[in-house]
């Protein structure tokens, strides 16, 4: 009976809490969503296979729709580990060649818009990031406490649905029911259709309805749009490597098996060092927009090899001319280029500008502009680089690569240039500034695992960039100015939660280009109660050159946890690949 119910039956172990839902009107009454009849227009399965394996246990009703799956839409990765588990739990019989191909169609057909994907791009992309997507604490507590709030935001539902998934989450993780049901946070809790407050559960699943709908505008206008994406041709790539700096290259895209497979051959230069990277791969393009990929220069001397094999994840936007994401690698994904890419064509393009910025007041200073067919024959009237800054003289020029000599103004205002090139423009190329004002280290929380012996490390890389205080003149404010990395020696503090407990001697070290390596799993008879190499750390960039106010070098820190392997994962990594 479990088998042939699938997805409902695990829904219905979780109903016994009535704490889950809300009663609602429109026909959603009553405590078990289960029971609920469902008020959205679903969206039509049209897809012969996935009709074919999905079908036997999600009935189908005269308008095409299968039940739950025309009632939900997700990522790719959400698909993915939707069908594992209908596999792992629900005993559903299919075998890998045709999970991809349900994935694809789901993904695409059943998927996001570009604009609902964008701001959760950060959780595929595998990014350390400090969520401020969520709206409130009540809310926290109750979808975010043991995952990321772009896991829910990946995916968009009816109202029935989102009270199916907490249901399901009460049935299969035993903590759910207890964060559905304590006291809301953040305030009196607003009052229910019976008069009682809110529950935590309840007020999530009313925001998640309202904020995170089937239906949507994006949707709407996306899905007669969607087709399978024209990517074939050469794409300017410009990269960033924490740790390594600046990479420009082109991605050369050619057709794969079929209209949303692709090959693609990618050449990489570094800025710093000159050193040239091939790395070759694959990739899908689901929705017409979303990358998933693969690629490997087919190296990797160190954990930080810029040749490792790994992931691509990119989304394109809608118009084809541009995409940004990240490839990353890393038993953690801990590393990974930040990536930006132009479609090329007849027109010139730019990629990147070095210096990362100029100071006010700079006389001969050598700006290179790196794109690709960029004119062989330009006069320094042909390149613009914003108010304040003067292109005195064209010291060379190639269609890849433009050096140029340029003067800045005295006292010239602190702020972004874009730099045109004969109509091609790169927004906010070349900040300009008068002086560094604070540094700050990247990424400011972060976590490193011990291995080595039975388990991989897991390494951090970290940077430093320098700011400008904006047109407020305070620090740490929306309109501050990015300067790129500054010269900085790199060391690590005690964190002081415990006392005498000397983290520093034990969690692992730091190298002078802020690669943190970790230290060895297990107990460590050298620490005090033979303790795990575990601990907490300031991560230090002290300026060699820029100094505060006081006449002292200014200093940024990060927080860096160091904490046991990562024993067992839930959601294996095969799931997303």
């Amino acid at each position: 009976m479990l088998r042939k119910a699938g997805p409902l039956a695990l829904a219905m172990l979780g109903v016994f809490s009535a704490s889950v839902v809300v009663a609602q009107v429109n026909k959603q009454t009553g405590p078990d969503p289960v029971e609920w009849t469902e008020t959205d227009k679903g969206i039509p399965v049209t897809d012969k296979l996935t009709i074919e394996k999905c079908g036997t246990c999600h009935a189908a009703d005269d308008k095409g729709n299968l039940s739950r799956i025309s009632w939900v839409r997700s990522t790719p990765e959400g698909w993915a580990s939707t069908i594992k588990r209908m596999v792992k739990l629900n005993g559903a019989t299919i075998d890998p060649a045709e999970a991809r191909k349900i994935v694809q169609y789901l993904g695409t057909h059943h998927g996001l818009a570009p604009e609902e994907a964008k701001p959760v791009m950060y959780l595929v992309e595998n990014r350390i990031q400090d969520e401020t997507n969520i709206p409130n604490d009540t809310v926290r507590q109750a979808c975010a406490a043991c995952h990321a709030f772009a896991q829910p935001l990946s995916s968009r539902r009816s109202r029935r649905e989102w009270a199916l998934l907490q249901n399901m989450h009460v049935a299969l993780y035993s903590q759910a029911e207890a964060q559905y049901s304590r006291p809301a946070q953040g305030g009196p809790p607003s009052p229910g259709p019976d008069g009682k407050p809110l529950l935590p559960g309840q007020v999530a699943l009313n925001w998640l309805a309202a904020n995170a709908p089937l239906h949507t505008p994006e949707w709407a206008a996306w899905a007669p749009r969607i087709r399978s994406p024209r990517l074939e041709g050469k794409w300017t790539v410009s990269a960033n490597l924490p740790g390594k700096g600046r990479y420009v290259g082109d991605m050369t895209i050619s057709p794969g098996k079929d209209a949303d497979h692709f090959v693609t051959v990618t050449t990489l230069r570094s800025l710093q060092s000159g050193a040239t990277i091939s790395r070759k791969g694959e990739g899908i393009a689901y929705g017409g927009y979303s990358w998933r990929g693969s690629s490997s220069a087919g190296g990797a001397g160190q954990p930080d090899d810029p040749k490792s094999a790994g992931r691509e994840t990119m989304w394109f936007a809608p118009d084809l001319k541009m995409a940004q994401g990240r490839w990353y690698w890393g038993a953690y994904n801990e590393f990974g280029f930040n990536v930006t890419m132009a479609r090329a064509s007849a027109d010139p393009t730019i990629a990147a500008v070095m210096p990362y910025a100029l100071k006010a007041g700079a006389k001969g200073a050598s700006v290179r502009i790196y794109g690709d067919g960029l004119p062989a024959k330009l006069s320094p009237a042909d390149i613009d680089m914003g108010a304040g800054v003067t292109v005195t003289k064209v010291v060379s020029a190639s269609s890849r690569e433009l050096v140029v000599s340029v003067d800045v103004a005295d006292k010239t205002p602190t702020g972004n240039r874009d730099v045109s090139v004969k109509g091609a423009v790169l927004v906010n190329a070349l900040p300009i500034y008068d002086k560094v004002d604070y540094l700050r280290v990247t990424p400011e929380t972060a976590l490193a695992h011990l291995g080595g012996i039975k388990f991989d490390k897991g390494y951090e890389q970290f940077d430093v960039v320098g700011y400008a205080n904006g047109p407020d003149g305070k620090p740490r404010t929306d309109d501050d100015v990015a300067l790129g990395p500054v010269p900085v020696t790199w060391s690590m503090e005690e964190f002081h939660t415990v006392t005498y407990d000397d983290d520093t001697n034990f969690v692992g070290d730091l190298s002078a280009t802020a690669l943190f390596t970790p230290s060895v799993e297990g107990p460590n008879p050298k620490r005090r109660f033979g303790r795990n190499n575990y601990g907490e750390v300031w991560i230090v960039a002290t300026a060699k050159d820029d100094k505060d106010k006081f006449g002292k070098p200014l200093v940024g820190k990060a927080y860096l946890v160091v904490t046991v392997p990562t024993y067992r994962r839930w959601d294996q990594a095969e799931t997303t690949q």
